[in-house]
C-alpha cells in the first residue's frame, strides 16, 4: 500500500463501494464514494482543505492565522483538522438545530463553537453571515465561505470527480448526490461532462430545500418541510452550484430516506447518516430510471455517528412522526 505523509496527504482517493443490496435489487452497480474513510470522516475534508490551500496560496492567510467558518457539522469538521495540521485557530458558527454531537465533537478538537439562533440566509443573523462579520474584524484571519467560495467545488473537480472516472474506467453512467453547498455536484459535474457529456448528472434533494424546483421548472421556489437531514439542501442557488450542467433532479421525503439508513444497517450492515440516505434513495431512483446494466454513482458522505441523538434516537424520530422499523 502506498504511504500516505500526514493528515493533508491522507484526504482523498477513498474507495468505490458497490452496495450489494441496492445493485442487485436495481441490477446496476450502485457504487458509493467512501468519503467516511477521509481522516476527518466526511466528504467536507476535501472542501476544507482546498479553501484553506487556496488562502495559502492568495496570501490571505499567513503563519499562525485564524479560520472562521459557519457550518452545519462536518465542514466545520474537516477545518478544526486541517486547522490542528497547519497551525491555525478555528472558530466556527452553527445553528442551532444541529446535532449536539457535532457541537461536542468540534470542541473536542479544539475548535472555538459558537451556537446561534437558526434564521434564514435573508436574516443578518443567519450564522454564515455572522461568520463572514466576524472574521471581518480580526487581523490575519479568513472566512471560509464554504458556500460561494468556489474553492469548494474545484476540490471535486480536481480531486473527486477524477478519482470516479478512474475507478469506474470510465465506464459510470450517472452521478448523483445531495447538495448543501453545491460544491460535490458541481465539481463531479464539471469534470465528469468534460469526460463524456451523456453521464447524467442529477440532483437529489430533500423536502423543505428550493433545489429541486430549481432544476425541474428553473425557479428555485422552496417546497413544503422541513426535513430532519443536516447540511443539504438550500433556499438559493450558491456561487458554488451556479452554472452546473444538471441533467434532472430527485426528491426524497424523510421517510423514505430514515428506511434507507435503517435498511443499511440492518441489513447490509453500513451506519450511515441522513445525508448518505438521501443520496443513495436517489441512487436507486435513478439506476430504476436507466434500467438494468449502469454504474451509479453517489457519495457515502460520512457514517451515523454524530446522529445518535436524531435519526437513531427512538425518542426524537417519534416526535418528528417518522418509523424506524420499516421492512
Amino acid at each position: 500500500m502506498t504511504i500516505r505523509n500526514g493528515f493533508v496527504d491522507s484526504v482523498g482517493n477513498t474507495p468505490l463501494i458497490r452496495i450489494t443490496s441496492l445493485s442487485e435489487a436495481t441490477g446496476c452497480d450502485i457504487l458509493g464514494k467512501a468519503e467516511f474513510m477521509n481522516p476527518g470522516g466526511s466528504v467536507k475534508d476535501r472542501a476544507a482543505l482546498w479553501m484553506i490551500r487556496e488562502a495559502e496560496k492568495s496570501g490571505a492567510l499567513q503563519a499562525g492565522g485564524t479560520v472562521v467558518e459557519g457550518t452545519a457539522g462536518n465542514t466545520g469538521i474537516g477545518i478544526a483538522h486541517v486547522c490542528n495540521s497547519r497551525g491555525y485557530q478555528c472558530i466556527i458558527y452553527m445553528p442551532d438545530n444541529q446535532s449536539q454531537e457535532k457541537v461536542d465533537l468540534l470542541r473536542t478538537l479544539g475548535a472555538e463553537v459558537r451556537v446561534v439562533p437558526t434564521v434564514p440566509y435573508k436574516d443578518e443573523m443567519n450564522y454564515q453571515k455572522q461568520a463572514g462579520r466576524f472574521a471581518a474584524t480580526l487581523d490575519n484571519a479568513v472566512w471560509a465561505n464554504q458556500f460561494d467560495n468556489t474553492a469548494n467545488r474545484l476540490a471535486h473537480y480536481e480531486s473527486t470527480g477524477p478519482e470516479i472516472w478512474q475507478q469506474t474506467q470510465g465506464e459510470v453512467a450517472a452521478f448523483t448526490c445531495a447538495v448543501g453547498t453545491g460544491g460535490t455536484l458541481a465539481g463531479v459535474s464539471r469534470f465528469l461532462k468534460e469526460q463524456r457529456e451523456d453521464i447524467q448528472i442529477v440532483l437529489a434533494d430533500p423536502h423543505g430545500s428550493a433545489l429541486y424546483n430549481w432544476v425541474t421548472t428553473g425557479s428555485a421556489d422552496m417546497t413544503p418541510g422541513p426535513s430532519i437531514t443536516e447540511g443539504i439542501g438550500n433556499s438559493r442557488v450558491t456561487d458554488n452550484l451556479a452554472g452546473t450542467v444538471i441533467d434532472d433532479a430527485v426528491q426524497i421525503p424523510d421517510q423514505e430516506m430514515v428506511d434507507m439508513v435503517y435498511r443499511m444497517l440492518r441489513r447490509d450492515g453500513w451506519f450511515f447518516g441522513s445525508s448518505t440516505g438521501i443520496n443513495l434513495c436517489a441512487a436507486v431512483a435513478v439506476a430504476e430510471k436507466l434500467g438494468p446494466g449502469h454504474q451509479v454513482v453517489t457519495m457515502l458522505c460520512d457514517d451515523g455517528s454524530k446522529y445518535q441523538s436524531r435519526l437513531f434516537n427512538p425518542g426524537f424520530m417519534a416526535e418528528k412522526g417518522l418509523r424506524t422499523d420499516a421492512r
